[in-house]
């Protein structure tokens, strides 16, 4: 009796707490790189059930069929010598099970690195976002804009996030888009999002980097196309610019709400130069930004030359007159 009521209260204890318990925002994707990921979450979790729950079976098999049972003290067991097809069944399933795991690991984590699928040729809306102590900066460089604390992203097109960091190691992650990346302060690390629906989501620094670090969160709107330019053109409008001077503020610690600029920081204070792409992606683009940086080299060199040349020819005249 006192057996049965134990395992009611610890049922009802265990619906009790379940039900107070919010849906994994992991396992409720809204972009293409989420579901990849929430599918593999999934599979794990069916491979994990079946081989506990066959692993109980078997126990619970084996205990009744191999129980004690009373002999005489002279009883002696038979000799079982080893079984060659149990022993291959017990070595190879796990073989099989970790080769499976691994094929579908390796095959995802390509699959989320690179820019998601089914956008054709639509160009990826890039969003530099930087952190601090403890807040999150989010500059478009196309349109010409700064927000901190918040993202507005348009639905249905491909989203480039060049992450770095102006303190420590911190970690990007809106878990409905996809997974989470580092975001450190010498160099860029590339995640390629999209979101497939309008919605709110929440996103946040996972990665521990100080007091302030549970409060290291930013929201994330997504939205059509044709609202977010409305949105860019009322910022433009009613938001203050970016100076030099309160970006410097901004990067103080501390905690601070949602904030709009015009223009972004990128032109006084540029981000790292160092790239990282990610498994099978961004080839493309770190080529291109290795030909920028050499045309802007070429374009340096030409200028000292020609500022040079202006200052011989000054001394020059000076020394004649």
């Amino acid at each position: 009796m006192k057996l049965k009521w134990a395992i009611l209260g610890a049922l009802f204890t265990l619906t009790a707490v379940l039900t107070g318990c919010e849906p994994l925002t992991v396992l409720d994707p809204k972009g293409p790189q989420a579901q990849t990921q929430a599918d593999v979450i999934w599979i794990s979790i069916a491979i994990m059930a079946f081989i506990v729950i066959t692993v109980f079976v078997m126990l619970v098999y084996i205990l009744i069929k191999y129980r004690g049972s009373k002999q005489a003290d002279s009883y002696e067991p038979p000799h079982i010598e080893g079984n060659k097809i149990v022993e291959s069944i017990v070595v190879g399933i796990p073989i099989i099970i970790v080769a499976v795991l691994s094929i579908i690991s390796v095959q995802s984590t390509y699959e989320v690195e690179a820019k998601p699928e089914g956008y054709g040729d639509k160009e990826p809306l890039v969003v530099y976002a930087s952190s601090s102590d403890w807040k999150w900066h989010f500059s478009y460089p196309e349109q010409d804009i700064e927000t901190v604390n918040y993202l507005y992203v348009p639905t249905d097109r491909p989203l480039e996030f060049k992450l770095y960091s102006y303190g420590p190691i911190t970690s990007f992650w809106i878990p409905q888009l996809g997974g989470q990346k580092y975001a450190m302060s010498d160099m860029i690390t590339t995640l390629h999002l999209a979101a497939d629906v309008p919605g709110e989501f929440m996103g946040r620094n996972s990665n521990f980097s100080g007091e302030g670090f549970a409060e290291n969160t930013f929201n994330v709107t997504a939205m059509p196309q044709q609202e977010f330019d409305d949105w860019v053109q009322e910022v433009k409008q009613t938001a203050k610019p970016l100076t030099e001077e309160k970006f410097d503020e901004l990067l103080e610690p501390g905690h601070l709400g949602q904030l709009t600029f015009t223009g972004t920081h990128l032109g006084f204070m540029p981000p790292p130069k160092g790239h990282h792409e990610g498994h099978g992606a961004g080839g493309e683009d770190h080529s291109e930004h290795s030909s920028h940086e050499s045309e802007n080299a070429e374009h340096s060199e030409h200028d000292n030359n020609n500022n040079e040349h202006d200052h011989e020819s000054d001394e020059a005249a000076s020394h004649n007159e």
